[in-house]
């Protein structure tokens, strides 16, 4: 089955200024794959290039390298009309609903606006959709009528989610989206969200810092460090034997709800490099407590050491996380 999203090696660089010389890299050599009806969870820290592949993927942003394909379509070099033309296909949940929200619009107009843009249907039509959307969010008829500062920062979000499902995309991809969100408004919407996958059957691509969010919702996740991919692997799988020396980092801050599953590897100290000045070799290595002197010289590439579970790391004798 021809998967809803397939990337590969996509790569994005940026110039640098013209004293210095030279390409700023943010991605590089990024591929995985999103089934029909799957959740696959992006995370790492900051400055890791999540919201870049996110944006790479719907070409908001040009990717410097590599392949995009939607339901088997390459649409990284499509122009402009071709490309406006697959929007509805692929929509974006922002991060922050208070600026990604019109002011000057009202709920209706904001819900209808793509579907103008687009030339979809009737007036009738938009306004059906509209009215769908909102009853898939769970927000009353009457927010058709109301702005946006009417509502509190949760509903807010839950319209930008109706704008995204008001177009009936094929791909959603979801940036950080509960993030600006107060902690039990934060509940709620992924429950929503969990709730519409299970229901519309929406194939998504979610961005998260909180690796306790993605491990509730996401069926499989992608761990990125300094734009290159650290470890992939279904969601159990990584949770309960996360094989990376960065994952196991990444999840040891995590607080367990489960007493019996202990955790591999110890939190992260100092800060991520600069992209700017990357470390040689494995990017990870001034930060991991196993580094060998090998891991300046050699670039560990992606492989499979369990099934479905890859790993780029040179080492197979580090201790994995034990359930």
């Amino acid at each position: 089955m021809i998967p809803v999203l397939s990337v590969r090696d996509l790569g994005k660089s940026y110039p640098l200024r013209a004293a210095r010389g030279g390409m700023l890299c943010i991605l590089e050599g990024i591929s995985f794959d999103i089934a029909r009806g799957e959740v696959v969870g992006l995370v790492g820290e900051s400055g890791s290039g999540k919201t870049t592949i996110g944006r790479c993927v719907l070409r908001l942003v040009e990717p410097s390298a590599g392949s995009i394909r939607l339901e088997g379509q390459d649409i990284t070099t499509l122009g402009r009309r071709a490309l406006r033309a697959l929007r509805p296909r692929m929509q974006y949940v922002f991060q922050d609903p208070s600026a990604s929200l019109s002011p000057r619009m009202t709920v209706g107009e904001i819900l209808t606006e793509g579907l103008h843009i687009q030339r979809i249907g009737p007036a009738r039509e938009r306004r059906q959709r509209a009215l769908r959307a909102l009853e898939q969010v769970e927000l009353p008829v009457d927010a058709l009528f109301r702005y946006p500062h009417e509502f509190s920062g949760g509903q807010r979000q839950r319209i930008g989610i109706a704008r995204a499902l008001a177009l009936e995309p094929t791909l959603l991809v979801a940036d950080e989206p509960v993030s600006a969100l107060d902690v039990s408004v934060q509940a709620q919407v992924i429950n929503l969200l969990r709730g519409l996958q299970q229901r519309l059957g929406l194939t998504m691509l979610f961005i998260s810092h909180d690796l306790a969010v993605v491990e509730y919702l996401c069926d499989r996740v992608i761990v990125l460090y300094l734009g290159r991919v650290m470890e992939m692997a279904p969601s159990e799988a990584l949770y309960a034997a996360p094989r990376h020396p960065y994952t196991q980092a990444l999840l040891a801050a995590v607080p367990d709800t489960d007493p019996l599953r202990r955790r591999a590897g110890a939190p992260l100290t100092g800060d991520i490099p600069s992209v700017a000045n990357p470390p040689s070799g494995c990017v990870f290595r001034t930060r991991c407590p196993h580094a060998l002197p090998a891991c300046a010289a050699s670039v560990p590439a992606l492989r499979e050491v369990a099934p479905s579970h890859l790993k780029a790391c040179l080492r197979d004798d580090i201790p994995v996380g034990v359930p």
